[in-house]
């Protein structure tokens, strides 16, 4: 395995192990995205039975009947082994609160590993490692919720269709709709907007509205919202136990930890993306600590999935926000890693398709929001983007775009990014031509990395067809260095 598949997609064991591959490729003007891609090797059974038990809150379970909970944000069975047709991404399962803690050590390591072996690189982490992912099932349902109502009311001012981060409601009309559905009293409904100084302009937009549940605490009647099917009042989100709430509030330690190492260590922290039922909150809370950690410089970065049929409005409504507090966005975008296995559950659960129709349609949806950061970028230097791409055609379009605008790969606010292992073809012209990129590299012990491995060997046919095109260009090369005389040419670094 260390001389065949391991050793073409895993750096090496451990961080010291690692070091002379990061070195090689420093060299040639490409950096590191560390990913210790260690996971658990679980049967089937196993995946499922612990997915269950941590989706699912202690009020669910004493609650008889029918839940309020909308099908995609409950836990199911069938879909409980997360890894199913998932070919490139790590997967965790809670185990309980110290394997957490273990992950969040590992994390630490990696964040050293990376300040250790370069002075801009990155580290990636996954949020379902640092807690019971019941709340970003539950924290997720709330945001949609919160934001369907929002488009709902947008709807009823004959506003519907508009892009989010567009769509502005006037605020009398707005609170006589909040009254008039029973939310609260017309003058408990005055008291939010005064209250937290929004819609001062006389408008409410979808910034404002997220900020009211920002203060949910002082504002508890905002946890219900009308259900479209029924028009009653339901709440937004069961009650926790107290053990829950340490629970919660140890995963929001963990992140906190994990982000003040990596502005210790001048390390940039990069959240993964994970599945849309947990994704809302995932990005909220990386929104989070955004705004507390990116005040000075990039230090947290998000990740955008846009085969999401919502990239779009995620990306304008956050770089909005970014504007508007004066803080650095940092995003990293990919096409995304679960698109068989999303479809796959949205058609035998009975909910909406969150993946764009075709992959034509998944090109315009990235070219799209890269050309609003890369616009953004050009007026605000704060905004920051990773083109996560093996896709050729996609990184020439961001070169030329950034030849459009003037932007220069030296101002080192566009990186670019490719796995280990892939699309070298891409990834080390563009480090020795002067533009920033990394390659992603997962490291670990063998037998600890295999169950990753070997998901990763289901390569769809879109990678074998880039592979095939990199064994023609090795042969290439191959030819080239025999009529040169340069077989066993190595450069020298």
């Amino acid at each position: 395995m260390r001389m065949t598949f391991y050793g073409q997609f895993v750096a090496g064991e451990d961080q010291e192990d690692i070091k002379p591959l990061i070195r090689r490729n420093r060299a040639f003007g490409v950096g590191s995205i560390l990913d210790y891609s260690v996971e658990e090797d679980l049967t089937q059974e196993e995946a499922e039975k612990k997915e269950m038990e941590s989706c699912e809150s202690l009020a669910e379970k004493e609650v008889k009947g029918d839940s309020h909970r909308e099908k995609k944000f409950r836990p199911h069975r069938q879909f409980g082994d997360r890894r199913e047709n998932v070919i490139s991404a790590r997967t965790y399962f809670y185990a309980d609160e110290s394997k957490c803690d273990q992950y969040m050590e590992t994390f630490l390591k990696c964040i050293a590993a990376s300040g250790g072996s370069s002075e801009d690189g990155f580290s990636a982490i996954k949020m379902t490692a640092l807690g019971r992912p019941q709340f970003l099932l539950q924290f997720s349902e709330v945001l949609v919720k919160w934001r369907g109502f929002f488009g709902q009311l947008a709807a009823e001012q004959g506003k519907a269709g508009q892009a989010a981060v567009e769509t502005k409601l006037d605020l009398e009309r707005l609170q006589e709709s909040l009254a008039k559905l029973g939310i609260a009293t017309m003058e408990e409904i005055t008291h939010w907007f005064t209250g937290e100084k929004i819609g001062l302009s006389g408008t409410v937009d979808l910034l404002d509205w997220n900020n009211l549940i920002d203060n949910r605490t002082k504002i508890a009647k905002l946890f219900v919202v009308p259900n479209l099917q029924t028009g009653e009042i339901e709440p937004l989100l069961l009650q926790f136990t107290e053990e829950e709430e340490l629970q919660m509030k140890r995963m929001l330690q963990r992140m906190d930890v994990l982000a003040k190492k990596a502005l210790e260590s001048r390390v940039r922290l990069m959240v993964d993306a994970e599945q849309t039922y947990f994704q809302p909150a995932i990005s909220r809370l990386t929104l989070e600590m955004q705004r507390k950690f990116n005040t000075e410089k990039p230090v947290i970065f998000n990740t955008y999935q846009c085969y999401l049929k919502d990239a779009y409005d995620n990306v304008s409504v956050d770089v909005e926000l970014a504007r508007r507090e004066n803080w650095y966005f940092g995003a990293k975008l990919v096409r995304g890693a679960y698109m068989a296995q999303e479809r796959k559950r949205a058609k035998e659960i009975g909910y909406e398709d969150p993946i764009n129709k075709t992959y034509e349609a998944t090109n315009v949806m990235y070219h799209r929001c890269l050309d609003y950061i890369l616009e953004e970028i050009k007026v605000n230097r704060k905004a920051n983007v990773m083109v996560a791409s093996h896709n050729e055609q996609t990184v020439g379009y961001a070169l030329q775009r950034m030849h459009d605008l003037g932007l220069h790969p030296l101002a080192k606010k566009i990186y670019f990014g490719q796995l280990l292992g892939m699309s070298d073809q891409i990834s080390f012209p563009l480090g020795q031509a002067g533009y920033p990129v990394y390659k992603y590299v997962p490291y670990g012990p063998v037998e600890e990395v295999l169950p990753y491995l070997s998901r990763r060997a289901q390569e769809n046919r879109g990678m074998v067809a880039g592979t095939q095109r990199e064994r023609r260009l090795l042969w290439n090369e191959l030819k080239r260095r025999i009529l040169k005389g340069e077989l066993f040419y190595k450069p020298a670094y």
